[in-house]
């Protein structure tokens, strides 16, 4: 949208459409909206027009087909710009006729720096240990950080990481980290019970505290092959829970093998 601003000065609206894939991902939306629009002349003296597709790994193979069909049509007076998750998904011949840009999780250091200059612009007062608990959620994504940052701020005046971690429903990295290492001890009752404020008290669900457990494995120290193995069996569990199994039931086997292991 910028972009298209800094283009196209006030006739931005007229040469510009955006279009959620997840949202309208048939062939007959390649084939109605976005060809109606890529096939007609440009406004106000532009030199072409710009259709931006979110989410475009969301469209079936079909439209993509069709998609780029257009695309090749149409390229004298209109430019096409795709946002997607799994580029993977995207067929061959549409990615061969873009320029491919891969854009990495921000750094700690960058996220960090932002939610402090949102916080003084906004006058909110935040702990270091709140802003430590913002980059541990947010995991490079600028918007999951101000979002944590801006429900922090309802609850409470000053923002702690307890606040952080309330509000994002994530457990705490001491809390995952002694789940672990009170299972790998071959306390599996302990640990049960460590899970049960995790699932019952605190809400979480299954899969963030699968996914947390895997993030706090290499904080541990373990034996290279059982390290392997473990990472095995959460990789297993992930995809249980992923294809809608009980995740009580889960997670409870997966610290099952956790006790296991940590017997032999």
């Amino acid at each position: 949208m910028s972009i298209a601003r800094e283009l196209f000065g006030d006739s931005w609206r007229e040469n510009f459409t955006e279009l959620n894939a997840s949202d309208e991902r048939g062939i007959d939306v390649v084939r109605t909206k976005i060809k109606n629009f890529a096939k007609t002349t440009p406004i106000g003296g532009a030199d072409f027009k710009i259709i931006f597709l979110d989410e475009a790994d969301a469209l079936t193979s079909d439209a993509q087909s069709a998609l780029r069909r257009t695309m090749e049509r149409y390229t004298n007076n209109c430019r096409f710009i795709l946002s997607c998750n799994y580029s993977s998904k995207i067929i061959e011949p549409i990615q061969s006729r873009c320029a491919v840009y891969r854009f990495r999780p921000l750094s700690d250091e960058a996220v960090a720096e932002r939610v402090l200059f949102v916080a003084q612009n906004e006058g909110l007062d935040i702990a270091e240990d709140g802003v430590d608990a913002i980059k541990y959620v947010a995991q490079g994504d600028m918007r999951k950080a101000i979002n944590a940052l801006q429900a922090a701020a309802l609850i409470a005046d000053t923002i702690h990481k307890d606040a952080i971690y309330k509000i994002t429903a994530t457990a705490r990295p001491e809390q995952i980290r002694e789940l672990i290492e009170t299972a790998l001890d071959g306390n599996f009752s302990a640990a049960r019970k460590h899970l049960d404020v995790l699932l019952l008290e605190q809400g979480l669900s299954g899969e963030d505290v699968v996914g947390q457990i895997y993030r706090a494995m290499f904080d541990i120290d373990i034996p290279e092959r059982r390290m392997v193995e473990l990472i095995d069996i959460i990789g297993e569990i992930d995809f249980r829970l992923t294809e809608g199994a009980n995740e009580r039931i889960q997670l409870e086997s997966l610290l099952a093998h956790f006790a296991l292991s940590g017997k032999e």
